[in-house]
């Protein structure tokens, strides 16, 4: 006969929007043993499984620590509620708890005060809006469409048991179930039984298994949008939230960091349940939904994740997708699991022209065959062959700058999407790789003469030899990075150039404007660089790899995404954590084309 072995939660905290999926573990007639479904409409020896699940409701009303979500409040901040602050972030454990955040916790009083002063009313961020419990808001097409939890209503009025104080409200009838905001605070209870297929009548034990409290997904501090000029932006706003000045668009470059190298060894700082693909994807989909940018540049996405997940619920929101996935002639693991760099436009703003595949292990056969001898050839394909890749994307807008100059003329837009070889000690691989996408880049700009945009995690700190080949247009032969090539692909150093004009969004901050703001921003800088001090910040690590690069004789920086000040991100070690589910910060930048110059 059909039974039920064993019945566990893979995480023991669930969180608001984030699918429960318990494993089942079944022993089948036959005595073999398995996890998979056993479901009504095809069961085994005239069984099936039937599932339930339930909120326990206590009549005692149970707040969170806005800290530690797993961790009862017994206290709360009154100048939060006097500020109108969010009432979710509010609540402590301890008054060891507040006084450890209070550093950070002041931050949200200090912004509320300045929005109010500001504006008259509390000004709405670019990312993060709250509604009434204090919990972020999503987006309309995941906050209820997803969340029917089998076939009964997710909210019967029946109530299943009421026993010392506690009622019991049947939630779900599917294997799986996905918290909603009227589970916060409280335990669920799952149900697993055998049922007689005829009978419909239980069969043997019921397994059950309880649940801690629910949790509200921890929202992330909103982020503004900095205009270079020292204003911020957020007035401007259209209807849908997005910016809506005349003739720019906005371009988001985001590592999310792939699900096969967020690992309790690599980020033992960051709560397992917050490392969870269930609870990162939500987390990241709301954040990359919330800046709303016109084009999106994502690495490290898996090609599962892309299909499955990424590309369907970003179609919702009016993005077309494209993918290119690393290469496999390294990777060793599960091929659904590579990872890739993912590119997404807004289909209203854009429509796609053309799209190119950069290979760097092509690029690699093509060089040894040409420079490296026979005998070298196979050391050379070991150093070289890394699997990484580019894509690039050219792009026709559907909106005009309405210069005068400019009528009727196409206004394409190129992308590149990159993300270069991780290991530090292959430095000349890092500027090949990076040499081989400009000089690929150049090409296309001598063909179509188009604004180009460079995005992606380059592996490389500012002033090393791939940022200073990419922002200065060439590497001084003296360069201490060039004393690492093995294999002579780097000389002469003399052709370690390209005559793109890029520079970095990011380095406006230290161009233009005055401004509290930019002043502020200006010390999140480094000054030798004048780069993001990081966009990269883990326990053993903090430093830049990201870049967002444009051709600054055909665009013009509007506005950047504020950067993040390491101390606030500390009070959780370093990332990932629950606020932020990358080990990287996404960057964001608000680009202006420029009129083109007669010819």
């Amino acid at each position: 006969m059909l039974s039920v072995l064993r019945v566990h939660l893979p995480s023991d905290i669930p969180i608001v929007g984030c699918e429960l999926t318990p494993y089942v573990l079944l022993k089948r007639p036959d005595k073999s043993v398995t996890n998979e479904d056993v479901p009504e409409s095809a069961p085994v020896d005239g069984c099936f499984l039937r599932y339930k699940w339930y909120r326990i409701q206590s009549d005692r009303k149970v707040t969170i620590c806005s800290v530690h979500p797993s961790e009862q409040a017994t206290l709360q901040c009154l100048g939060c509620v006097k500020a109108k602050i969010p009432v979710a972030k509010s609540y402590h454990c301890s008054p060891k708890c507040f006084s450890d955040a209070w550093q950070h916790h002041r931050v949200l009083h200090e912004r509320a005060a300045s929005a109010v002063s500001e504006n008259g009313t509390e000004e709405e961020e670019l990312f993060g809006r709250f509604n009434s419990t204090g919990s972020a808001s999503l987006p309309s097409s995941q906050s209820n469409s997803n969340l029917a939890n089998g076939t009964a209503p997710v909210y019967p009025t029946a109530i299943a048991q009421r026993s010392g104080g506690e009622t019991w409200f049947e939630v779900g009838r599917s294997k799986t179930y996905t918290p909603t905001a009227d589970d916060i605070g409280h335990v669920l209870k799952f149900e697993c039984v055998v049922v007689d297929a005829e009978t419909k009548l239980p069969v043997g034990h019921t397994n059950t298994l309880l649940t801690s409290r629910v949790i509200p997904a921890p929202s992330p501090s909103p982020r503004r949008l900095i205009s270079v000029g020292g204003a911020e932006v957020m007035g401007h706003l259209d209807a849908d939230g997005r910016i809506s000045s005349v003739g720019t668009f906005t371009v988001l470059s985001y590592n999310i960091l792939s699900d096969v190298y967020a690992t309790s060894e690599l980020y033992s700082y960051c709560p397992s349940w917050a490392l969870s693909w269930p609870y990162r994807r939500q987390n990241l989909l709301r954040e990359i939904v919330g800046y709303r940018a016109d084009i999106i540049c994502l690495q490290e996405v898996q090609s599962d994740h892309f299909e499955e997940f990424f590309a369907p619920e970003l179609d919702k929101h009016g993005y077309q997708a494209l993918f290119k996935r690393k290469t496999a002639e390294v990777f060793s693991g599960n091929i659904n699991t590579i990872d890739g760099c993912a590119t997404f436009f807004r289909r209203d703003r854009f429509s796609h022209v053309k799209k190119y595949e950069v290979e760097f292990n092509k690029a690699a056969q093509s060089l040894t065959e040409a420079l490296v001898p026979i005998a070298q050839k196979k050391t050379a394909l070991s150093r070289l062959v890394k699997d990484n890749v580019a894509l690039i994307v050219v792009l026709e807008a559907k909106f005009s700058n309405h210069g005068i100059d400019n009528l009727g003329k196409r206004q394409l837009v190129c992308v590149a999407n990159t993300h270069v070889n991780i290991h530090h000690e292959l430095k000349d691989v890092k500027l090949w790789q990076v040499h081989t996408l400009l000089k690929g880049l150049e090409k296309i700009a001598t063909s179509a003469d188009i604004p180009m945009l460079v995005c992606g995690d380059f592996n490389a700190v500012p002033g090393s030899a791939p940022h200073t080949l990419l922002a200065m247009g060439k590497v001084e032969p003296m360069h201490p990075d060039l004393a690492v090539d093995p294999l002579g692909i780097l000389r002469p150093a003399s052709k370690l150039a390209h005559q793109l004009p890029l520079v970095s969004a990011y380095s406006s901050f230290a161009r233009t404007g005055v401004g509290l703001s930019l002043e502020q921003h200006r010390r999140r800088l480094d000054p030798a660089t004048n780069e993001p001090l990081f966009t990269n910040c883990t326990r053993d690590f903090i430093g830049t790899l990201d870049y967002i690069f444009y051709s600054a004789d055909t665009l013009s920086v509007e506005s950047l995404l504020e950067l993040l000040d390491e101390e606030s991100l500390r009070k959780d070690t370093a990332l990932p954590s629950p606020e932020w589910s990358s080990d990287h910060i996404a960057l964001l930048a608000e680009f202006r084309c420029m009129p083109r110059p007669r010819r």
